[in-house]
């Protein structure tokens, strides 16, 4: 999970690049980076750490031109140095800039194939340098001068050969933007305008929380396999680029990983979240009638929609029972669990008058490793609970995701090989509840009836691209395991090489 940004403006974008990644910051805290145009010059800057510690004055006064791209990672492939933040630059042809969200499943197939047949060397680990070098290889073939169809020609050859889930976008020196969302629509992009007295300005980004803090008004998301080129004088040109494009989003999304105020393929994430609380609270009432819950309690900060109504829902009383520290980050995306296990009671501190003598229903997002949940149920009994319940407004997350998210070992997964009672008893928790997988899709279609089919393969294991196999998750498990993370994060960074681009320390 990354967040991307693009932007064409009639104005310096470097501003506006930066209010957008500060409200992606959710979709990534390992690294930052921003790269402009200006004058023939690709002008970059990017580090590790959190935008607001990434860019400085210094960095965003040399940081010149109208046209830009931003991106803010957490490592999902590669490891979390430095060097594979992002965005990435090739000087051939013409000169690109790439900013990726998402997970190639054949990056191995594709880098061999750079290397051999189309003479392009990868120095990362990272599989958006091999997107961006597949990209420039297909676009090298269209010739000096560039028309929006030989662009579109080049995303359809980039679907025929990459798998997985992808969003991008890529800056062409002189010519302009161009962005695409793979066949499957599995990560999310969407692109808004807007009028000031110089002409349009074009914003491409992975939710439309970006566009609004710009001022922008949202146009549509990227259908699957669509591309998008915005020229240099700001004009769209859209093309659907996919053979046989098919729309199935990511469903962990709605669960946590975007927004509540975005909107994605047509579904605002708050209101699935409303919905999946009543889809719960239903659960609950079939399963135990005759409940003694005292209160409903939310995990903070993406179960609290969900949580109010299921209180509602349940006619039981809603509280804060947990004060967040907002300088601490998102435990899920933290590489490593020793990081992971330490951060939260760092994160979360309980009230305990919410808690003294009564029995407890704590609502989460979802359970993926377990090492919070298990933490805070123990906070609650500290705090001088009678009984702690737990609910997911998820259910078990069982299998590994190729697509982008950083949950990829099975056997790291909590609720992997167990039955819920197993969970619940590893936990700690007197009681536990998960959401059923129909009606979590059930809640993102009463949002928005068209959304027919989803990715949900952390819960029921089945692939959207249909290329992955026993291999593929048995080699990615040796690859990234959180023994193997600590391992890599604790390694010095290589140099970066960026060839022309200038890069401010």
């Amino acid at each position: 999970m990354c967040g991307i940004v693009g932007l064409m403006a009639n104005q310096p974008v470097n501003q506006a690049l930066y209010d957008a990644l500060t409200v992606l910051q959710h979709r990534g805290q390992d690294a930052a980076g921003m790269m402009t145009w200006h004058e023939g010059r690709f002008l970059l800057r990017k580090s590790n750490g959190l935008v607001r510690d990434v860019f400085h004055t210094r960095h965003m006064t040399r940081l010149k031109g109208n046209l830009g791209i931003g991106h803010v990672r957490y490592p999902t492939a590669g490891s979390s140095s430095e060097a594979e933040s992002q965005p990435f630059y090739v000087n051939s042809p013409y000169g690109l800039a790439l900013a990726h969200n998402g997970n190639l499943t054949n990056s191995d197939q594709l880098k061999q194939e750079l290397y051999s047949s189309d003479l392009r060397h990868i120095n990362t680990r990272s599989d958006s340098e091999v997107l961006l070098n597949v990209f420039a290889h297909e676009l090298g073939k269209q010739g000096h001068h560039l028309t929006p169809e030989d662009i579109f020609d080049a995303v359809r050859r980039v679907h025929r050969r990459c798998r997985g889930g992808y969003a991008a976008v890529v800056m062409i020196n002189g010519f302009g933007m161009v962005a695409f969302r793979d066949p499957h629509g599995i990560r999310p992009v969407v692109f808004g305008t807007r009028d000031t007295e110089e002409g349009q300005d074009v914003m491409i980004a992975s939710e439309s929380v970006a566009l609004d803090v710009g001022g922008f008004e949202l146009t549509r998301d990227l259908a699957p396999g669509e591309a998008i080129f915005v020229d240099m004088r700001g004009e769209i040109h859209t093309q659907q680029c996919a053979d046989r494009p098919v729309l199935a989003p990511c469903i962990f999304e709605h669960v946590y990983l975007a927004r509540p105020d975005s909107l994605l393929d047509g579904a605002y994430v708050y209101g699935t979240r409303m919905q999946m609380g009543r889809k719960l609270g239903d659960r609950i009432l079939r399963e135990w009638p005759e409940h003694d819950i005292d209160v409903v309690i939310p995990i903070p900060d993406t179960s609290r929609t969900s949580a109010l109504e299921l209180a509602q829902h349940l006619g039981v009383t809603f509280r804060e029972g947990f004060m967040k520290n907002r300088y601490i980050g998102r435990t899920f995306i933290m590489p490593g669990q020793t990081q992971r296990k330490k951060s939260v009671r760092q994160k979360l501190n309980a009230i305990d008058i919410e808690f003294a003598g009564k029995n407890v229903l704590l609502v989460d997002d979802s359970i993926v490793r377990g090492t919070t949940c298990k933490q805070i149920i123990q906070m609650a009994r500290e705090a001088g609970a009678n009984k702690v319940y737990f609910a997911s407004a998820a259910p078990p997350v069982r299998y590994p995701n190729v697509y982008g998210i950083d949950m990829p070992v099975a056997k790291e997964l909590i609720a992997h090989g167990r039955s819920e009672a197993e969970v619940g008893e590893l936990i700690g928790a007197d009681r536990i509840f998960y959401q059923d997988l129909e009606d979590l899709k059930a809640a993102c279609r009463e949002v928005n009836p068209k959304l027919e089919r989803f990715d949900c393969s952390v819960f029921d294991g089945e692939y959207i691209t249909g290329d992955i196999d026993d291999n593929y998750l048995n080699a990615l498990e040796a690859a990234r395991s959180d023994a193997v993370k600590d391992t890599a994060n604790t390694a010095h960074s290589v140099v970066d090489l960026h060839n022309d681009v200038e890069d401010y320390d």
